[in-house]
């Protein structure tokens, strides 16, 4: 039956609630690349991080079916693996790797968060014809929508601070990023020391989309945003928001980039190899070649490249490798 709810309600609902999106059995990698599944190349600058900030363990949130912590595994082995999603324990993880629905208290190490908080689901807000914005319902078999109540509480408080809409055009719309900063000052919190880094398309203040990111996806392509269970819901992160947030609940120290200049940082440029290795070291040169066009996937400004990265410290700084 179809029902009408707030997107954060009915996004919640359509992702997690029962043979919901994410609890499905082909996981995430069934209907979209992530740059975990572009490459090999993404969990090497993770452990690379990881190494530079002398930490030992890494913590996977937003784990899916546990593909970057096995590809840390084979990287590192030397690693303290462990991940963390609302689907159960995936049948094919190594058993030295943990595994919680919840992420770990009091642990130090690199905490990161690829593509975890734009599934956090979330308000949308929409001004209406006099230029008070309010919340947006939607109907959850047809994707239809309609305005309901102003926008108050928390709601408002953040809307003012960090995406103003009071007065606005009408039509202008937002996504309410409350839910992400608490959820990602819970991560934070959750360190006793270590790094945080969240990777998402995401914005900032002064870029804000005018009519919001609200997007559906299925089998590697954009459809409606209906929250039906069929699809991918999902918004891009205020990162600006985010960092806040994660400031707020301990973090000592922000530094916020794109994911081309920060796996450019961390040695991974799509630089193509000498041609002359392709005589001397034919296989080398391939491996190489290969790599290269890995790298070109995970920085192209079109793509996985304009992923901004948001990576804090928690009771220490950032390693100098992203300063």
């Amino acid at each position: 039956m179809n029902t009408w709810s707030t997107w954060r309600d009915a996004t919640h609902r359509a992702l997690y609630g029962t043979g919901g999106f994410y609890l499905r059995p082909e996981g995430p990698a069934g209907h979209f690349r992530t740059s975990v599944h572009a490459s090999p190349l993404f969990a090497g600058a993770l452990a690379r991080l990881a190494r530079e900030a002398g930490l030992t363990t890494v913590v996977d949130v937003g784990a899916g079916r546990g593909e970057l912590l096995i590809a840390l595994r084979r990287i590192d082995p030397a690693l303290t693996l462990h991940g963390v999603d609302v689907a159960g324990r995936p049948e094919a993880l190594p058993p030295s790797i943990g595994w919680s629905p919840e992420v770990p208290g009091d642990v130090s190490a690199l905490l990161v968060a690829n593509e975890w908080l734009d599934n956090v689901p979330v308000d949308v807000v929409e001004v209406d014809g006099h230029g008070v914005p309010r919340i947006v319902e939607v109907e959850s078999g047809t994707g239809r929508e309609r305005l309901g109540a102003e926008a108050g509480g928390t709601d408002a408080v953040w809307l003012d601070r960090w995406w103003p809409l009071k007065g606005a055009e009408p039509g202008l719309r937002a996504e309410v990023g409350v839910p992400r900063d608490e959820a990602w000052a819970a991560a934070v919190g959750a360190l006793s020391s270590g790094l945080a880094v969240a990777i998402d398309y995401g914005h900032e203040r002064a870029s804000r989309p005018p009519f919001g990111t609200l997007a559906g996806y299925r089998q590697g392509r954009a459809v409606p945003p209906i929250p039906d269970g069929t699809c991918d819901v999902t918004s891009h992160v205020a990162v600006d928001a985010i960092a806040a947030a994660g400031e707020a609940a301990g973090a000592t120290g922000t530094r916020l980039s794109s994911q081309r200049a920060a796996l450019h940082a961390l040695g991974v440029n799509g630089k193509r190899p000498p041609y002359e290795q392709a005589r001397a070291d034919p296989r080398g040169y391939l491996a190489a070649l290969r790599d290269a066009g890995e790298a070109g996937e995970l920085t192209a400004l079109d793509g996985l490249g304009s992923f901004r990265w948001v990576v804090q410290g928690v009771n220490s700084g950032v390693p100098p490798v992203l300063e």
